[in-house]
């Protein structure tokens, strides 16, 4: 199976040329851009720095039928090594803002949907932002953490006051209403988020650092955070940990082709060097398999697969 052809005319390409110059690149593999360092080439990526930049990109491939997705951090998601046909946006400039402050007795963080999440945690720890511990060491842009409903024990989703999104229909920044649950929001898929406000309960400065440095310490102690990764695979189940599970059921150190099922921590695959996106499915659909086999549990994932999976690349 080969990958599918480019979905871009010429005259597309000399128009998103026309109007974003060297922001716009061409047939450019989206491996270096995601965190696990797997991913063919998209038909074309964008560097969208403003407000109109994402409402040009919104309209132009609404009118053309043509799929557009926004590329954060690359930290929970797996691309085909066949890439991804239409335009992958990166969001940067004004989704870059960020401000932490102390208002009406609360932590309140404005950030843009391209803003770093442990930068905000951070920030925010500093002033006593009580729970944001429960974010920290989530390497994710705000954006995508929202989308995911990222966290621990406390979720993104808690502390949200008000989230503005961008639409094709409404291509201007404008407050839009999010339901959250574990890992998914009710936020559409053709939704751009532009940015989102924050408040978190004032607490102790010191002690929620201290939570936050405790928290840092034992990621890094118990995940595979030295070699090429998505964070968690597979969402925990009620009441039990996907990790344990796949310990129980003897997948640590499996291996395809250049991906691994972590020996640190089985709830992590890993690129061990050369992997490409089938050698991580395969794992997955093998991990999902064995567990299911071995205890009648579906677990469910985590990480997102997208573009086109493809075998002769």
């Amino acid at each position: 199976m080969t990958a599918s052809a480019t979905l871009l005319a010429g005259d597309d390409r000399a128009a998103l040329a026309a109007r974003f110059d060297e922001r716009v690149r061409f047939d450019t593999p989206l491996a270096p851009a995601t965190w696990w360092k797997i991913g063919g080439p998209a038909d074309a990526t964008i560097a969208a720095t403003s407000v109109d930049d994402v409402a040009f990109v919104l309209q132009w491939c609404f009118k053309r039928k043509l799929p557009c997705f926004v590329l954060g951090a690359g930290s929970n998601l797996l691309v085909g090594d066949g890439g991804m046909r239409g335009l992958v946006v990166q969001l940067g400039g004004s989704y870059d803002a960020l401000d932490v402050r102390i208002e009406d007795g609360a932590v309140v963080a404005r950030a843009g949907a391209s803003a770093m999440l442990p930068q905000l945690v951070a920030q925010a720890a500093s002033l006593g932002a009580l729970g944001v511990d429960g974010l920290a060491g989530i390497p994710a842009t705000v954006g995508g953490a929202l989308r995911m409903n990222a966290g621990t024990d406390r979720e993104i989703g808690e502390f949200v006051r008000d989230v503005r999104v961008q639409t094709a229909t409404k291509p201007q920044p404008a407050s839009t209403w999010v339901g959250f649950s574990y890992r998914q929001t009710t936020l559409p898929r053709d939704a751009i988020v532009a940015d989102v406000t924050l408040a978190f309960e004032c607490g102790d400065p010191a002690a929620v650092r201290a939570r936050t440095q405790d928290r840092l310490v034992r990621r890094k102690a118990t995940q595979p955070v030295a070699v090429p990764n998505a964070g968690s695979c597979f969402r925990n189940p009620p009441g039990d940990q996907a990790g344990r599970l796949i310990e129980a059921a003897g997948a640590k150190g499996w291996r395809a082709g250049g991906a691994e099922v972590s020996t640190l921590h089985a709830n992590f695959i890993v690129n061990v060097g050369g992997a490409k996106a089938l050698d991580v499915s395969s794992l997955l659909a093998r991990v999902h398999r064995a567990v299911d086999d071995a205890f009648g549990i579906d677990l469910h994932l985590e990480v997102h697969l997208v573009g086109e999976f493809v075998a002769d690349v």
